[in-house]
């Protein structure tokens, strides 16, 4: 008996030490032909040659085209992985010689934008790797994840460098919504990274079972964890029992470790930076545009976009809460200093009304004597009398009038009070014209004052009116004398005058002084700016007038202006 149970002893030893040795070893010896390839190999590499950043920044050199492909042997990958300075395991197998010849065969061209990229964005994973602690091999995960594209979305709708998922990100402290999402944040997704990295290597205390994780979810490997049997498990020894999609994963991340440190073993040339971008942030807190900011800072719209790739919709919630934006460093100062510029520049296209009132009128032709306007009328509902009819009756639809007060049925009770929403043309109220300024020539004007003083001195002392003739004095002489003196003193005797009627003009004299009053005649009107109303829009009021003529005639250059002003429209 007891030789019995030393025999079984001795064949569970025995297989335990097998079973041992054929998990270490199967991590150098694993072998999979049916490999998934992460979405980032199917990046279109031309389109993202066209980045603003790789343009701009970085010399792309295509010697990789012209050069012949270098493979390396087992021996040297093998040598080459274990020389790197990592705290991460690199083992080197044929599933990870597949990756590597994926990056230096047949994606040479993804490897060198993915370098010239590398040139901003490595400094800021290894920033936040650092805060939290972690290796810094980790930031090579976003090359696998997003082939380095802020802008980046899987089939399954992970975003960003780092392709978080909605709930994920939101988890994590990220702000997703129609104007923001901080997935797209190189700082903000870094830190979120690096938290969640951390979360799931604490959950593991193992590397390659946390970077699984990071791709599949945790729910996902410690099922494969369970089914295993037992703990002290790695990566290499439950990947069978892992989404296909995962297998790849810690062996795409040991290849973008190796082509990142690796690639001139290749003929591959890295894209060098035409010149360092070097950047600050500043916080805002005032809604604005990226277009405002970079008319006004004069940078291109796309260098923003390239630094600030959160912003969904170019515009910077700034009025909700602070907001982080980043330009080259040179810029800030410049921003900070021109922040009212840049607030009113071109305010009425990019501003976000806060109160809003219906439009009351429709204003169907400037130069019309009319507009249409709406009016609010109460029907009280008579016997016998149906929504059809009602609605016929006032030019209506009869959704809109049970709309309009709350109705479910078609039914009426008679008695009953609709409101009934109708257009009706009525008079346009037509703005004073003003009078014109102080100092002005106006000839129409100066004909009138001179006859107000003619017909002042032409008054008799008696203070009766009298008929609109003029007084002619026996000599100048007495005249003179008349009007030097104090028309108290000596008042016009009668029968020393002779009554005579007013000479008439005569009919060119009449013309030609209607051709004065109508060239008096101000060749502008005056137009106060409603809320809402831009350059364009006032414009197209007024027949024939043009942006250029408002602003010609109101001495603007831009296209800010503000309810309440006044504004010269010349006359076409």
């Amino acid at each position: 008996m007891n030789k019995f149970v030393t025999s079984l002893l001795l064949i569970a030893s025995s297989l335990a030490v097998s079973a041992a040795s054929s998990i270490l070893t199967l991590k150098n010896s694993i072998t999979d032909n049916s490999i998934i390839y992460p979405e980032s190999f199917e990046t279109d590499t031309h389109k993202m040659m066209q980045n603003w950043y790789l343009k701009n920044y970085a010399v792309l050199n295509d010697s990789y085209a012209k050069t012949p492909v270098v493979n390396a042997t087992d021996e040297e990958y093998i040598k080459r992985l274990s020389s790197m300075p990592t705290e991460i395991e690199m083992p080197y197998n044929q599933v990870v010689r597949s990756y590597i010849n994926m990056y230096v065969q047949r994606r040479r061209d993804l490897v060198e934008s993915m370098l010239g990229m590398s040139l901003y964005y490595m400094p800021i994973f290894e920033q936040a790797l650092e805060r939290k602690g972690l290796p810094l091999e980790l930031r090579y995960l976003p090359v696998i994840e997003s082939a380095l594209n802020p802008d980046a979305v899987s089939r399954a709708g992970a975003t960003g460098l780092w392709q978080f998922m909605l709930p994920t990100a939101r988890g994590l402290g990220l702000e997703i919504n129609t104007l923001v999402d901080e997935r797209r944040d190189p700082y903000a997704s870094s830190e979120a990274a690096a938290t969640y990295l951390k979360q799931l290597y604490d959950m593991y205390n193992d590397w390659s079972l946390a970077i699984a994780a990071y791709n599949c979810g945790p729910g996902n490997v410690n099922k494969a964890l369970r089914r295993a049997g037992g703990e002290n498990k790695d990566f290499w020894s439950i990947y069978y029992l892992l989404p296909a999609e995962t297998r790849g994963y810690v062996p795409a991340f040991i290849a973008a470790n190796y082509v990142m440190n690796y690639y001139n073993q290749h003929n591959i040339s890295p894209a060098l930076a035409k010149r360092p971008i070097i950047t600050d942030s500043v916080h805002v807190n005032k809604r604005v545009h990226l277009q405002q900011i970079a008319d006004i800072l004069n940078l291109p719209i796309e260098e923003i976009r390239v630094l600030n790739p959160q912003y969904r919709r170019d515009v910077i919630p700034g009025d909700v809460r602070p907001y982080s934006l980043v330009l080259p460093s040179m810029q800030v100062y410049s921003y900070i200093m021109s922040e009212d510029s840049i607030l009113s520049h071109d305010y009425n296209r990019y501003a976000r009304r806060k109160v809003v009132e219906p439009v009351t009128t429709i204003d169907d032709d400037p130069d019309s004597d009319y507009v249409t306007k709406l009016v609010v009328k109460r029907h009280v509902v008579k016997k016998g009398e149906t929504l059809s009819k009602i609605a016929k009756r006032y030019g209506v639809k009869t959704a809109d009038i049970k709309k309009w007060n709350g109705l479910r049925k078609n039914s009426l009770r008679a008695g009953s009070t609709l409101k009934i929403n109708t257009y009706e043309r009525v008079a346009r109220v037509k703005e004073p014209e003003p009078e014109p300024k102080t100092g002005t020539t106006d000839d129409s004007s100066s004909l009138a004052a001179a006859e107000s003083t003619q017909s002042q001195d032409d008054e008799p002392n008696s203070g009766t009116v009298q008929p609109a003739e003029t007084l002619v004095t026996d000599s100048t002489e007495t005249a003179s004398q008349e009007s030097a003196a104090p028309k108290a003193e000596k008042p016009v005797e009668k029968e020393k005058t002779v009554e005579k009627p007013a000479p008439k003009k005569s009919a060119a004299k009449e013309k030609t002084a209607a051709k004065e009053k109508v060239a008096a005649k101000p060749s502008y009107t005056y137009h106060t700016v409603k809320r809402g109303e831009t350059l364009s829009k006032i414009a197209r009021k007024y027949r024939g007038v043009t942006i250029a003529d408002i602003q010609k005639a109101n001495g603007i250059s831009g296209s800010a202006i503000q309810a309440g002003q006044k504004l010269k429209i010349p006359r076409k």
